[in-house]
C-alpha cells in the first residue's frame, strides 16, 4: 500500500490522469475527498462496493473477476 500525505486542495493523480483525487476538507479525524474520473470508471465507497459484490452484481464492475 502506498501512503501519501496531502493537505487541503492538494491532489493525487492515478494512471495517466484518468483519476484525480482531491482533498476537499479535513475536520478532526474526517477527510472529504473529491474524485474526478470518466463516467465509465465506477467509483464506490468500500461498503457500497462490498454490497454490490455480495449481491452477485460484481461482474458489472470492471476489473473485478466473476465467480
Amino acid at each position: 500500500m502506498l501512503v501519501l500525505g496531502r493537505k487541503r486542495d492538494e491532489e493525487i493523480v492515478i494512471g495517466d490522469g484518468e483519476i484525480v483525487i482531491t482533498v476537499v476538507d479535513i475536520r478532526g479525524d474526517r477527510v472529504r475527498l473529491g474524485v474526478k474520473a470518466k463516467k465509465e470508471i465506477p467509483v464506490h465507497r468500500r461498503e457500497i462496493f462490498d454490497a454490490i459484490a455480495a449481491e452477485g452484481r460484481h461482474h458489472a464492475v470492471p476489473g473485478v473477476p466473476c465467480g
